[in-house]
């Protein structure tokens, strides 16, 4: 029933994204609300994948109160079962999803900004979940998500405009793009940037930014030659790189990440010499 709803085989062959969230009841809730935005404006071979199990078709008050039930009591039991904080943005990541970035998607190109913030949330809400704070470890995830999805997305919607254009959606690849290659490489390379933050704000050790530094690079120059040639075939290459590249990445930030506990003794011994004296 929830695939039903939220999406078919027919989305990834047409490029059309979905969301990303650490609750499933979460997720479910914008992937139900994204359907029911988008399938009226489906041509009618699409619209067949929209349906019930038993072959009926869904229909709008179906999709709503499935989407209703889904993300109330998800973002409730993310605000009671672990913390305000996480339950906060998970109902952020709803209203973003849902009321920014699907109706962009047929307006403007930001679209492609708004949804790459929507795709930052997840990781930070995992970090607010485990700590119930803010800190800079979430935003430099939150950072690698929202720089790594301008290579991955672009390139996927590179091959795919056709089907972006026919459909109606602004999407750089359709209407900017030059801008499309540009935004790629530059997020590309700031990846390598990213990563050198991770000692700096004390999350990862300096090792991080070394042991990262040749995945970084590989597909820094991959968004390059995808810039100065354009064609499909790089773009091909560009995106299956940043399939395996991002959770590569993680690994490698998770490997060499920095004891919460070590820095918590750290930071209690001078006030107990304090103390002492």
């Amino acid at each position: 029933m929830c695939r039903s709803f939220s999406r078919s085989d027919h989305w990834p062959k047409n490029g059309l994204p979905s969301s990303s969230a650490p609750h499933p009841e979460v997720d479910a809730s914008v992937d139900t609300t994204f359907t029911l935005e988008e399938v009226p404006r489906l041509t009618p071979d699409w619209y067949q994948s929209f349906t019930v199990s038993d072959g009926r078709n869904a229909s709008p008050l179906h999709a709503v109160s499935f989407a209703l039930a889904c993300g109330i009591p998800g973002v409730t039991l993310l605000t009671l079962g672990l913390n305000p904080l996480t339950g906060f943005l998970g109902a952020l990541n709803i209203f973003l999803y849902t009321c920014c970035y699907t109706p962009l998607k047929r307006l403007s190109i930001t679209n492609t900004w708004v949804g790459a913030v929507v795709g930052a949330i997840p990781p930070i809400m995992g970090w607010t979940a485990a700590t119930g704070a803010l800190d800079p470890g979430a935003l430099l995830l939150g950072g690698f998500l929202f720089s790594w999805q301008f290579p991955h997305f672009n390139a996927l919607s590179w091959n795919l405009r056709e089907d972006y254009s026919r459909g109606g959606y602004r999407m750089m690849s359709v209407t900017h793009p030059g801008l499309c290659k540009r935004v790629a490489l530059r997020h590309s390379v700031g990846l390598i940037g990213l990563s050198a933050l991770g000692p700096v704000l004390d999350v990862t050790t300096w090792t991080f930014p070394l042991v990262s530094l040749p995945i970084n690079l590989y597909i820094s120059f991959l968004a390059f030659r995808f810039y100065r040639s354009g064609d499909r075939q790089n773009a091909r290459k560009l995106f299956f790189c940043s399939l395996w590249h991002l959770p590569m990445l993680l690994l490698l930030a998770l490997t060499c990440k920095k004891s919460r506990v070590s820095q918590d003794e750290a930071a209690v011994a001078p006030s107990t010499a304090s103390l002492a004296l």
